[in-house]
């Protein structure tokens, strides 16, 4: 017996390519939507059973407020995510806001199926990919960048930060002065802050400190 559904994702094609496949599964597609951020517009008026919102975008803190809303709305519909694997905060993520299910965003039609036939039927679904991904993130951790860089780096003006890379790749005052285009004087007062900020007597130790901290990894480069 076919589900009623509603499809929504950030990228239109997308939703129309599973809506497609899923009616040609014997399902009833109530609407498509786009962007995710749609999903309670794209279910205001229709009475489906299954929500699929695929939301593609980078994670943010507010990715699955529109999720939130609709289960505040819509309680009774319930939710499969489709999204990446890789971000197990993600996941965590989508059930806190509401979801009942969770599916890697290019996964086959089959399983997509299945995740659909079980929320229906009250139960949580998550791809057996995603527990693992999960799983192998809490008992391997990915090592966080030192905290100290974050403060350095915070502590310095973007014109000071600059010459922190000049610094790092040797140039004395004259040679940064002349790659900025400022006077000498200026690219001295510069280099003086950098140091003091760094609590570094000498630019080998500015340089020395950026490489520890991993400071150097955590700057924009022009």
């Amino acid at each position: 017996m076919g589900v009623r559904l509603v499809v929504v994702d950030d990228h239109r094609l997308l939703a129309e390519a599973l809506a497609a496949a899923l009616t040609l599964r014997g399902h009833r597609v109530l609407a498509i939507g786009s962007p995710a951020r749609a999903v309670a517009e794209s279910v205001a008026g229709r009475r489906p059973e299954v929500c699929l919102l695929g939301v593609a975008g980078p994670g943010a803190p507010d990715a699955f407020e529109p999720l939130r809303r609709l289960r505040r709305e819509r309680p009774e519909i319930a939710v499969v995510v489709l999204g990446p694997v890789g971000e197990p905060g993600r996941v965590a993520a989508a059930f806190a806001a509401g979801a009942a299910g969770y599916v890697r965003s290019d996964e086959r039609i089959e399983v997509v199926e299945r995740a659909i036939a079980r929320v229906r039927a009250g139960e949580a679904a998550v791809a057996v990919e995603v527990l693992q991904g999960a799983f192998e993130r809490v008992l391997r951790p990915v090592a966080e960048p030192d905290d100290d860089a974050v403060r350095l780096l915070r502590a310095l003006t973007r014109r000071e930060v600059q010459v922190l890379i000049r610094i790092t790749e040797g140039q004395d005052t004259t040679a940064i002065a002349a790659g900025m285009g400022i006077a000498p004087s200026t690219a001295r007062t510069h280099v003086q802050r950098v140091l003091m900020k760094l609590n570094a007597r000498t630019r080998l130790e500015a340089t020395a400190l950026a490489v520890r901290t991993g400071l150097l990894e955590r700057i924009t480069r022009p």
